[in-house]
């Protein structure tokens, strides 16, 4: 196994991402978006989601595909982040043309930042201008960490971040995930620089310190008096022609990826959710067992750029935790 040429999910071929952030806010907005309009699906595994537009991705609906997707800061105020970026891609002319109209497709979700030690006493929700901003620095390279919308993000004693990964299959097909981990669990072990995804590194990309040799499993780590402030929101993605009910199915299979590389995951506090993008690229040869080995990957990417967003995450003043760097570097 090893992982495209970026180690992104923009490996997938057509695909770009975009950050914004506010450090003084201590939170961000980070978009998924192609030229080309591509399929979605979701699920939602955590007790307390936060989303928009994400009833319309379910197989039996009418739409079936769309133009970006969102991951925010803000908790439902960040949810406008999403309105920043329709507004930015209607006046583009990228869109759902109904009737003469164009309406961008643009679904979002995002993670609880509010108590991270940054200044949100705004009197302009800047979720707006966020989105926007993030649109238009669409690339397919971005930096990960702390980095849009993992910019204010915690985990269980340490700041948690945004981080991605891919991989190539035997098929040719390429499989990417994008996260933003603010888990109320910790993403390594006991209180320890050890991952709970080592097991799934490739190279060093998260430190190469390997499995922990022994842990503990309860009692937990939680963030305790942040119990609240979680959330951990992906989007795993494929170049292989999925349509919405094959997306459906490796956007639940990647939820094992969230459990191997989180622990807790998908408590009540968390709105732990997962968002599939398929490009159609690549037609399956093999539909059945194409779409079992692509769920498969999606969960092992997954487990790395969780990994990886804690692992590049960057102090700054105020911080609720310290980073993994400073803790273990």
């Amino acid at each position: 196994m090893k992982p495209g040429p970026l180690n992104l999910i923009t490996d997938v071929a057509g695909l770009v991402v975009g950050n914004a952030e506010d450090h003084a806010v201590k939170t961000g907005t980070t978009v998924l978006t192609s030229k080309q309009p591509f399929t979605a699906a979701v699920h939602v595994m955590g007790g307390a989601p936060g989303t928009r537009e994400t009833d319309l991705l379910a197989p039996d609906r009418t739409v079936q595909q769309v133009h970006a997707l969102v991951l925010s800061g803000g908790s439902a105020l960040g949810l406008s982040a999403a309105s920043g970026v329709a507004d930015a891609m209607r006046a583009r002319g990228q869109g759902l043309d109904v009737a003469g109209q164009i309406v961008p497709i643009v679904p979002a979700a995002i993670v609880f930042d509010l108590v991270n030690g940054g200044d949100k006493d705004w009197s302009v929700n800047p979720y707006p201008a966020l989105g926007e901003a993030a649109l238009s620095a669409a690339s397919d390279t971005f930096d990960l960490g702390t980095a849009g919308a993992g910019t204010g993000a915690t985990t269980a004693g340490l700041k948690g971040g945004l981080g991605s990964a891919s991989v190539v299959l035997p098929s040719g097909v390429t499989v990417g995930a994008l996260v933003v981990v603010n888990a109320l669990g910790s993403a390594t072990v006991d209180d320890g620089p050890h991952f709970w995804a080592a097991p799934f590194e490739l190279g060093d990309e998260f430190g190469g310190r390997g499995p922990a040799a022994a842990y503990d499993p309860l009692p937990f780590a939680t963030k305790h008096g942040l119990r609240n402030a979680a959330t951990t929101i992906a989007i795993v993605a494929t170049d292989a022609a999925l349509d919405q009910a094959q997306a459906t199915r490796v956007a639940t299979a990647a939820h094992d990826g969230m459990a191997r590389a989180l622990v807790p995951s998908h408590t009540p506090s968390d709105g732990d959710l997962v968002f599939a993008a398929a490009t159609g690229a690549r037609a399956l040869a093999d539909p059945a067992g194409d779409l079992l080995e692509i769920g498969h990957a999606a969960a092992l990417c997954l487990s790395r750029a969780i990994a990886r967003g804690v692992f590049h995450a960057t102090g700054a003043k105020a911080d609720p935790f310290p980073t993994w760097q400073d803790r273990f570097a």
